[in-house]
């Protein structure tokens, strides 16, 4: 493998199985597995258990923590796959640049990390049931709308992939290995 490190952010919105696909494909690669969802501070949790949307303000600081444990597995030379529901282009921003990137975007600026990003992307009532599905889970469903709302695909030049989410997971955890091994 190339010396670079490989940094992969699985991203959708809740319920689209960014955990699950992020976890199995880091199983298989033998990489370092994140659940961005472990990093929240406890306020943005009860937030979000108390069925409130979060706001860029309470996602910030959190997008900066993942950030700087991106960065830290690329330095130390660790492959890393982090799954992020990552809506907004500005939030990616975060996530390849840290806390400079609530400035505005200066033409030509060099990211300062290489991530790819998963898109995992699929119906919004194909979702909904998966969600209905899970116990325990703190996304309550009548956020998911709000995050389809939230959503902004990713596109060029950002560095991504889209992966139906309605494939077997295996096809989908194949799909995405080969994508990023072949650069």
């Amino acid at each position: 493998a190339a010396a670079a490190m490989v940094l992969v952010v699985v991203m959708g919105v809740s319920g689209s199985g960014k955990s699950t696909v992020g976890s199995r494909l880091a199983a298989k690669l033998g990489w370092k597995f994140y659940d961005a969802d472990d990093y929240h501070p406890i306020e943005n949790k009860k937030k979000m258990a108390r069925g409130i949307p979060l706001n860029d303000e309470d996602r910030i600081p959190w997008l900066c923590t993942l950030h700087d444990i991106l960065r830290r597995e690329d330095s130390s030379g660790q492959d890393a796959i982090l799954a992020c529901s990552a809506l907004k282009k500005m939030y990616r921003r975060v996530l390849v640049n840290g806390a400079s990137a609530i400035e505005p975007e200066q033409p030509g600026e060099k990211p300062s990390l290489k991530i790819h990003f998963v898109h995992l992307d699929g119906p919004i009532d194909i979702i909904a049931g998966r969600l209905e599905k899970r116990s325990g889970h703190f996304m309550p469903p009548e956020l998911l709308k709000s995050q389809f709302d939230t959503l902004e695909p990713p596109r060029a030049p950002e560095n991504f992939i889209t992966v139906s989410l309605e494939k077997p997971l295996p096809e989908i955890v194949l799909e995405i290995e080969s994508a990023i091994l072949q650069g």
